[in-house]
């Protein structure tokens, strides 16, 4: 192995090394001692945290999978009026972060919303005179999260029906099963690979969502952590609970493939694409209504509230407060989202000019962080930031006589790393699907003509990239404009984004003023479902 080889292969396990610190440290919290803090909690809340997050996860399974998988076949194998708007516009709910439509149902249905207050007004009725069902609760959570969810479902679950071939029903038809036994017997199972990826997708951010849970008063892992750590100032306790949390997350990816692990799926012969079912009547206006009612629930009526609310309050758009909010966000975006670039191309290009275990393990390792819970890296990262500042901290008193504070933890650096933790799978998947379609003959070409793997990425293989690049640097931009429970707990003194700000003023019942910033997350998160649906509409097979 050459020299240039050997540094490369190195800046990727060290990289790999580093961003997988915050993990191991949650991990390793497991093996600490565990104070009386940690004990209270056992005895009292523990078992709510596990149940409430069990029943989280089965509510949002459940809601994600029937939403997921009836529009999709709706839209994959059926036709009717609208079908082409609503097999793009079914995505919408993608951009409307969690915690985001949870203010504004709120805002909606509790008791001195619009909603009651004209239910009242109608029928001459005071309070505990009706009933209406609670939205802030655990029900209440998993509806939210179920419909900014389903989308995940609905994307794999609707490319999967697309890809089956005709002869597959149309053998089960020739045997005597009707359409709704065709569609559970072979259509279902046949996409079940694409369903359970979707769902676990689904029940990873579930898991990971502190915005929501928090505002509804559940009592979960994620806002169990915040009371531990704010509350009760244990920040070792606070880690073994994340751990917990991390325990769920990989007892989850386990199930999910021991529930596939015999299962085999192979297309035969060429595919050839079904007939849609055209749809008339009753039936036609039942698709209808039904892919409308999942896209206004999830989308268009809490846009529609969002915009009617941040117009009362247009003039802080031209605030010095509003325009610091976008200042910090965009910034903070922009560092995560180039940092993100930078070592996916690192690691990505690597394991292509240098292909091997090593490299394949190292990302692998790299890529896991987007698994892990905002809240749980969070934890993760202060606790090695914490110690180097203090031990630091100790170091230069003892021999200068001075004391820095603070230099590590509590910066922006620490949450600029903790989003490339959480993130960086994103920028790597981009930049790895787009090295897989440039041939590996032009690389042996031009390395035929004298030029080093660095001058192969320079002079040919960027220019080649600039689509997947553009769409990471998009796709990490945007997720981390939305990303709440690692910047709350990360973020420096008085240092707000558009996520905290929306957090803090729906906390605190201002939602009409927590609009304007919450609508500014929403719009920018429109990029990435618009870069889905151009996708969408060049790869799929969509007369």
């Amino acid at each position: 192995m050459n020299t240039a080889a050997w540094l490369w292969r190195l800046a990727m396990v060290s990289s790999a090394a580093v961003v997988a610190v915050p993990v191991v440290v949650i991990v390793a919290s497991l093996l600490g001692p565990y104070s009386a803090a940690w004990r209270h909690l056992f005895d009292t809340v523990l078992l709510d945290y596990v149940v409430n997050s069990l029943l989280l996860m089965l509510g949002v399974g459940v809601g994600t999978a029937l939403l997921g998988v009836s529009t999709a076949w709706l839209t994959a194998h059926c036709e009717f009026p609208g079908r082409r708007l609503f097999s793009w516009a079914l995505l919408l709910p993608m951009a409307m972060p969690a915690y985001i439509i949870a203010y504004t149902y709120t805002g909606l249905l509790d008791f001195a919303g619009p909603v009651q207050s004209s239910l009242r007004a109608g029928f001459d009725w005071q309070h505990g005179d009706y009933w209406f069902p609670e939205i802030r609760s655990l029900g209440g959570a998993i509806c939210m999260l179920s419909l900014v969810l389903y989308p995940y479902v609905y994307l794999l679950a609707r490319v999967a029906f697309m890809d089956q071939s005709a002869a597959l029903g149309e053998a089960s038809r020739s045997l005597g099963s009707s359409a709704s036994q065709t569609f559970f017997r072979v259509t279902l199972p046949m996409a079940r690979p694409a369903i359970a990826a979707g769902v676990s997708l689904a029940l990873m951010e579930t898991l990971a969502d502190y915005g929501t849970v928090a505002y509804f008063g559940v009592s979960a892992f994620t806002t169990g952590i915040f009371r531990t750590w704010y509350g009760l100032g244990e920040l070792q306790t606070a880690a073994q609970l994340a751990a917990c949390l991390l325990l769920f997350v990989i007892a989850l990816f386990a199930l999910e493939r021991r529930s596939r692990a015999r299962l085999r799926f192979h297309r035969l012969g060429t595919r050839r694409t079904a007939r849609r079912i055209r749809l008339r009547g009753w039936r036609a206006i039942t698709a209808v209504a039904g892919s409308l009612l999942v896209l206004s629930a999830g989308f268009l009526l809490p846009a529609a509230q969002l915009t009617g609310w941040a117009a009362q309050h247009y003039q802080d758009i031209f605030t010095a407060a509003f325009v610091a909010l976008l200042g910090n966000s965009f910034l903070l975006a922009a560092l995560a989202s180039l940092c993100c670039l930078l070592l996916a191309l690192l690691l990505g290009y690597g394991k292509r000019a240098h292909p091997g275990r090593l490299e394949a393990v190292t990302t692998r390792v790299a890529s896991m962080g987007y698994a892990v819970p905002g809240t749980v890296i969070a934890v993760g990262v202060m606790i090695p930031f914490a110690w180097a500042d203090n031990t630091l901290d100790h170091w230069l008193q003892q021999n200068v006589g001075l004391s820095p504070g603070l230099l590590v933890s509590g910066t922006l650096g620490a949450l600029v790393f903790a989003y490339v933790v959480r993130f960086l799978a994103v920028s790597l998947q981009s930049v790895e699907a787009g090295l897989t379609r440039i041939r590996p003959d032009i690389d042996e070409a031009a390395r035929s003509l004298g030029h080093t793997p660095l001058g192969v990425l320079r002079r040919i293989h960027l220019p080649m990239l600039r689509g997947s690049l553009l769409t990471a640097l998009l796709l990490v931009f945007v997720d981390v404009l939305k990303e709440l429970p690692t910047t709350l707990i990360l973020r420096p003194f008085n240092f707000n984004t558009l996520a905290v700000r929306a957090h803090e003023l729906a906390s605190d019942e201002r939602l009409a003023e927590a609009a304007l910033p919450a609508l500014a997350i929403v719009l920018i998160g429109l990029i990435p479902v618009i870069l889905l649906t151009r996708n969408m509409s060049k790869a799929a097979a969509d007369p």
